[in-house]
């Protein structure tokens, strides 16, 4: 069956990193365009980067442009997320999603906190 399984979130300070990752299986991964979400407490889900199938192209939102970087690799059916100089206000639950055209799946999310 189709599977996200996110992981790598965690406790950190201001100004601290992390490195999430997403392992799928169940599908054809390369042939899905990636992307990470987060949802803050009482606030809508958001999208913050995705990536195109093949790595070439990456988009950013503004509040974590600079300072997040997205990538793949296809080989291992994983897709990351590199957030350095964290803030309090990028506390979120992060989830992955693949999307086909109009198919997509979603992982289950993992808990970013940045607090002293």
């Amino acid at each position: 069956q189709v599977q996200l399984v996110e992981s790598g979130g965690g406790l950190v300070q201001p100004g601290g990193s992390l490195r999430l990752s997403c392992a799928a299986s169940g599908f054809t991964f390369s042939n899905y365009a990636m992307s990470w979400y987060r949802q803050a407490p009482g606030k809508e889900r958001e999208l913050v980067a995705s990536i195109s199938i093949t790595g070439s192209t990456t988009n950013y939102a503004d509040p974590v442009k600079g300072r997040v970087t997205i990538s793949r690799d296809n080989a291992k059916n994983t897709v990351y997320l590199q957030m350095n100089s964290l803030k309090p206000e990028d506390t979120a639950v992060y989830y992955c999603k693949a999307r086909l055209v109009i198919r997509e799946y979603w992982g289950q999310g993992t808990q970013v906190t940045v607090s002293s």
